[in-house]
């Protein structure tokens, strides 16, 4: 799968050809002074708009005739010291086809702006040529260095792992999305090796025992990337996305209702995938590994079944106390090869629990780590990107639950609570003692439409990682060229 272009930017021109329209300009306002408004649109405007409603209310929009009689846009800003880039998404949803000038007041990023109407106008549709018949909508007016620049590259990676989490289960298995973890990173240099059959039996058993219950045969994307000065002693930064690209639950069904969303299992190896291509597009000077743990969970004659016993990459045995605790029997295989290569930071995103879901709903991923400064650093990070997460407990208190009789631990806990922690705890069990590590168990989707953030896949807390990852290394991203 291509990286796509956001066709909602046009660069800026000082000229235009004949008979296109002109560029029309949005102004952010805060609040509705009369001779604040009048200002711009003079009296007559300014009384217009107050007499559409408009008070400035963050998002708010209204069109309106300036002092010469051509429409202007108002749009009603936060106050100062509140960031929200995904409020300028409701331009994209809300303007008029054409060519927009967004002008905000010099305390709001730029790049806020461009994210956020990019996301916000963001689609994804299989529709035939014939019924897509999708207006032009409106376009943000850009510089030729904005569209190259940092924002716009976010968008591109954030725009890939929502076409991939979007796409349907049928189109998008094991190798397929293998492929398209190739296809989005060899352009930056990364040696990407796809791993499967007998190969990877033998490395990943836990993995294989999850995906060879499919005829659709599990993956493994391993890329190795170093940034342009990124020397042998640079740190090395391991990320790990559990890529389940549907999950029946296996021989522990889930109910039609619970299977309707599930082609977002591999939200977490989508995320990770966005993740990479960012740090790469900022030539980042640190060493990176990514592993991609790709399967699909089914139900076949040659599905694990409930209580197999499997020996894990590391030598732990693991009981399958539920077929449909799949994601953590994905990753932990992948978690401890990386663990073999000793990383500064370890990372692992994945759609792991309903638990995490209940406790924080769909916006907040939830965070574990077993380093505090690594946790601060990343929860201090989403609050500067206006893109949170929410930290849940390693709590030692509920290791015990995921005894076995049989085996050195079971998939599950033993106890109908605490799940997203048994999970992390039962992850943690393959990360090496002394490890610095950061667990996100993330939902990947949202369930309806709002400005930025349209219904359907999503990869929220990325835009934090990056941000985090540059903190945690002392680095800054700078654009390569």
């Amino acid at each position: 799968m291509s990286v796509r272009e956001p066709d909602c930017l046009v660069v800026s021109r000082s000229r235009r050809k004949a008979g296109e329209k002109a560029t029309r300009t949005v102004q952010g306002v805060r609040g509705a002074d009369p001779k604040a408004l009048a200002s711009l649109l003079g009296a007559e405007g300014a009384a217009f708009a107050q007499a559409c409603g408009f008070t400035g209310k963050p998002g708010q929009l209204v069109l309106v005739p300036d002092a010469s009689g051509a429409p202007i846009g108002l749009f009603g800003v936060p106050e100062k010291g509140q960031r929200d880039p995904y409020l300028f998404g409701a331009l994209a949803q809300d303007l008029p086809d054409g060519d927009w000038d967004v002008k905000m007041p010099a305390d709001i990023a730029r790049d806020d702006v461009i994210l956020g109407f990019c996301l916000g106008a963001y689609q994804f549709s299989l529709k035939s040529a014939g019924k897509a018949a999708k207006h032009a909508g409106p376009r943000l007016v850009v510089t030729a260095a904005e569209q190259k620049g940092m924002a716009v590259e976010t968008v591109r990676s954030v725009w890939l792992a929502r076409d991939l989490i979007n796409t349907p289960a049928n189109l998008l298995g094991p190798s397929e999305l293998a492929k398209a973890a190739r296809e989005a990173l060899t352009p930056f240099g990364a040696d990407v090796e796809i791993i499967k059959g007998a190969a990877l039996d033998k490395a990943y058993p836990l993995l294989a025992h999850v995906g060879n219950g499919s005829d659709r045969g599990p993956r493994v994307a391993l890329a190795r990337w170093k940034g342009s000065k990124a020397g042998k002693s640079a740190p090395l930064l391991s990320l790990v996305g559990k890529g389940v690209c549907f999950d029946s639950g296996g021989y522990d069904l889930k109910p039609s209702s619970g299977m309707l969303r599930m082609k977002k299992d591999m939200g977490g190896a989508a995320s990770v995938l966005a993740l990479a291509r960012l740090i790469m597009t900022q030539d980042l000077p640190v060493r990176l590994e990514v592993r991609l743990g790709c399967v699909e969970n089914s139900v076949s004659g040659h599905a694990m079944r409930p209580l197999d016993v499997v020996k894990s990459r590391a030598g732990l045995t693991v009981e399958i106390g539920n077929t449909d605790a799949e994601g953590r029997l994905v990753l932990c295989d992948l978690l401890s090869e990386a663990g073999e290569h000793t990383p500064d930071l370890l990372m692992d995103i994945a759609t792991l629990t309903g638990a995490a879901r209940v406790a924080l709903g769909p916006d907040l991923p939830a965070l574990f780590s077993n380093d505090e400064g690594v946790a601060q650093s990343i929860l201090a990070a989403g609050q500067r990107q206006a893109d949170p997460l929410w930290r849940l407990p390693l709590w030692q208190g509920y290791a015990g639950w995921l005894k076995s009789p049989v085996a050195d631990l079971n998939n599950i806990s033993s106890r109908p609570m605490a799940g997203a922690v048994t999970a992390g705890l039962f992850l943690e069990r393959f990360v090496n003692a002394g490890q610095r590590w950061a667990h996100i168990d993330s939902y990947a989707w949202n369930d309806s439409g709002r400005p930025g953030r349209p219904e359907g896949g999503d990869s929220p807390g990325i835009r934090a990682l990056f941000d985090a990852v540059c903190k945690i290394f002392e680095t800054k991203p700078g654009a390569m060229s």
